[in-house]
Order: C-alpha cells, then sequence, then structure tokens
C-alpha cells in the first residue's frame, strides 16, 4: 500500500458534475445508467458489456470497485449531474501499474450528455487528480478508430496518439474492431 494514497480525495467537483468514488447503496442508480445506454455500450464497449452486472448483482459490483479503491488496484469515479444528482457516466483509472507510474483511463457519458462538454470539464478535474494525487506519471486513452468524438475529447484534453491496435475485438455485428492508442505524461 503507499501511504500518500490514503488520503486522496473522493470527491471531484466540477461546474456541473460531482465526481466522486462509489459509495455503498449506488448500485441501482448504476444498474439503470447502464441499462439505459445499452445499445451504446454493445456497438461501443462490446468487451465490457459481459462486466455489466444484472439487477441482483449490482451492489456487489459498485462494491468491488469500492474496495479496488481501497486496494489501491484502480480508482473508479461516478459521475453526477450536480443539479439533478442522478449518475450520468464513469471514469475509471485502471490497470494501473505503480513500478512504472502509468494507468489506462475508461470513460462512459449517458447518451443523452454527449457533445455538451461535460466529459472534457470531468476529464480535467480526473487528470489533475492521477497526475497530483494519484501521483502518476502516464494515463494512457484507447478509442476505436471509428470514434471521432473519442478522439477529439483526448486531443482537447492533451493527450497525444500513440499508436494503434488492429483488430482487437469484435462488435456484436462480427465487424472487427481497430483502437487508437493515446497517451498523456504529467
Amino acid at each position: 500500500m503507499l501511504q500518500h494514497l490514503l488520503t486522496v480525495e473522493t470527491a471531484l467537483i466540477t461546474h456541473r458534475t460531482v465526481v466522486r468514488r462509489f459509495r455503498e447503496n449506488d448500485g441501482q442508480n448504476y444498474y439503470k445508467l447502464f441499462q439505459d445506454n445499452l445499445d451504446q455500450l454493445e456497438s461501443r464497449y462490446p468487451p465490457i458489456v459481459d462486466q455489466i452486472p444484472d439487477q441482483d448483482n449490482i451492489e456487489f459490483f459498485v462494491r468491488q470497485k469500492l474496495a479496488a479503491w481501497l486496494t489501491q488496484t484502480e480508482y473508479c469515479l461516478g459521475v453526477w449531474d450536480k443539479d439533478s444528482a442522478v449518475p450520468i457516466g464513469l471514469v475509471r483509472i485502471g490497470d494501473i501499474d505503480w513500478r512504472c507510474s502509468k494507468g489506462e483511463l475508461y470513460l462512459f457519458l449517458d447518451k443523452t450528455r454527449h457533445q455538451k462538454g461535460i466529459m472534457t470539464e470531468v476529464l480535467q478535474k480526473v487528470i489533475h487528480f492521477v497526475f497530483h494525487q494519484l501521483q502518476l506519471n502516464k494515463l494512457v486513452l484507447r478509442t476505436e478508430s471509428d470514434n471521432f468524438a473519442g478522439q477529439r475529447l483526448a486531443r482537447k484534453v492533451g493527450f497525444l496518439r500513440e499508436g494503434d491496435i488492429r483488430a482487437e475485438y469484435r462488435r456484436p455485428s462480427g465487424e472487427w474492431v481497430d483502437l487508437m492508442i493515446f497517451g498523456l505524461l504529467k
């Protein structure tokens, strides 16, 4: 365990959102968000669709994310609308390698909130959190080669394209998906 990580912030406030660590009993709120966006998740993030728990296991999922935070293996933050107090997205810093001081960033935002600058303001706070509180030196972000909005977002917050991965996985349609890798250094 790294001592400095015991006191990191558990909530980040932006103009329109509260980005915070999962809490007990957040499960049902997130189940609804996942279900409302299942079509987006299936087309854009097929590898994680199997990881979405059913309604009976959603609270276990939330508690696993909370446990991972406490054991310093990943940092999963829920994105909540500041006015309505409903969850609208998720940001996860995972695949952390403390020896190399790097991690990978995973993003998800409710489809009704796209193209409004919400994820840009969230990522600006999260990037500061990653570099100044977690004290990582590098963040990696992967996006599909046809996800132009995701690529614009990555560049907008300072990521640079580092490479490509061809035929990384298949969509439910059977189509192979190529990924672009972006990196951001402290």
